[in-house]
Order: C-alpha cells, then sequence, then structure tokens
C-alpha cells in the first residue's frame, strides 16, 4: 500500500511479498471460515480459524495444508484457482484471510460478493488465465522464500523473470488506485454532505443526524 493520496483512504497500488498456493476450485466460504466460528463480537482473532477444517481434523491434529506449513506462514499473497470464494456471503471470509496475513489475491476467478467483500478491506483481487495460475502456483511452491510483486495500477503480477498479466476490475482498480475503497472513510470524508441531506429529510429527528467535526 501507499500513502494518502485525494481519496479518504490509503491507496492500494502495489503488493509485495511472499505467497501461498491454494490448489482447487470452487472452495467456499465455510471451508474458508466455518460457520461456527462467525460467533464473534469482532473479527479480531478470525485468522487462526482460517481453513480450519482443512488443516485439523475432529480430534484438532494437523492435517496436511498450506496454511499450516512453517515455510508460508509469513506468506501474504493467495494464489487460488477457480470460483473461489463462491457459497454464503460472509465477510469473515476475507476477513479471516486478511487477520492471517494475506494482502492479496491471484486466483483464475472469484465470487462476486467474496471480491467485494475483498475490496472492501482493502484486499485486491487479480484474475489470471488457468495455465498462468497453475505455473504461479508451482513456483511459489517451489520458491516459498522469494517474492513476488502485485502491481494493481499496471496489472501484473512479477516473480522470477516473468510478468503475468493479471486482470482487475475496473470497479475495483478504480477504488484501490484512487484511495476510495474504504467505505467508512468515505463517509467520514462526506460527513457535511451527509448531514445536509439528512436535515433536509423530515423525518429525520435533530439527534439523529451525523455528527461532523464543528460539533465537537
Amino acid at each position: 500500500m501507499s500513502d494518502l493520496a485525494d481519496g479518504p483512504a490509503e491507496t492500494v497500488e502495489e503488493v509485495t511479498g511472499t505467497g501461498i498456493p491454494i490448489r482447487g476450485n470452487d472452495i467456499d466460504t465455510d471451508q474458508i471460515i466455518p460457520a461456527r466460528f462467525m460467533k464473534v463480537v469482532t473479527f479480531d482473532g478470525l485468522g487462526e480459524y482460517a481453513f480450519f477444517d482443512q488443516r485439523f481434523d475432529d480430534e484438532d491434529n494437523e492435517k496436511d495444508h498450506p496454511f499450516n506449513e512453517d515455510r508460508y506462514q509469513s506468506a501474504n499473497v493467495l494464489v487460488v484457482n477457480s470460483n473461489f470464494g463462491c457459497g454464503s456471503s460472509r465477510e469473515h471470509a476475507p476477513q479471516a484471510l486478511m487477520r492471517w496475513g494475506i494482502d492479496a489475491i491471484i486466483g483464475e476467478s472469484f465470487a462476486e460478493i467474496f471480491a467485494g467483500n475483498c475490496l472492501a478491506l482493502g484486499i485486491p483481487t487479480l484474475t489470471a488465465d488457468h495455465e498462468s495460475i497453475n505455473a504461479l502456483q508451482q513456483w511459489v511452491d517451489d520458491h516459498p522464500d522469494e517474492d513476488l510483486h502485485v502491481d494493481i495500477v499496471r496489472e501484473v503480477v512479477e516473480y522470477d523473470d516473468t510478468e503475468m498479466s493479471a486482470n482487475v476490475d475496473k470497479a475495483q482498480h478504480k477504488a484501490l488506485v484512487e484511495g476510495v475503497w474504504d467505505t467508512t472513510a468515505l463517509m467520514e470524508a462526506n460527513a457535511d454532505a451527509t448531514r445536509d441531506v439528512a436535515e433536509s429529510l423530515p423525518y429525520v429527528e435533530s439527534e439523529s443526524l451525523p455528527r461532523t467535526e464543528t460539533d465537537d
């Protein structure tokens, strides 16, 4: 991520770090974060439950899964296959991935709601063709300690001596690069305009009006 630009949130123009491959199509949100771990007051601590049922058996013994491997524990770029994040539209899924340490996800395709929930956290979801993703997953598997570079602005992923094209949805690209992906920050930045609209509505009582800096 870069410094603040014209938008109210931090811009997200690039992500650099090591990768972690999760192979398989149609990995749904219940696999990413099982429903029983959604009974939390805040999202804090969700990272430890990411892919929990794929990582542990009923007696909490570790299974063979990349999120359990020591070589991937500092990874921040997730490389996945097709239709990742399908199933129920739970925002806990990208929250769990982010709190595990994921800053960007590259895959063949994503469920639309999942990608939208990732955007709300400033996590870019880039897509590439099947062959390119397989090649990147294999490279990450073979080079777990080597960095790859995700360039959101140019829509490319650079690793080794390879520059791989990776598409960023047009609306996502604009939101990340211009720093307008954070809806809470957008509302705060436009608090005066929001209050003006609320004041014009006859059914909004004065004590319900949004506060602005001049109210402090």
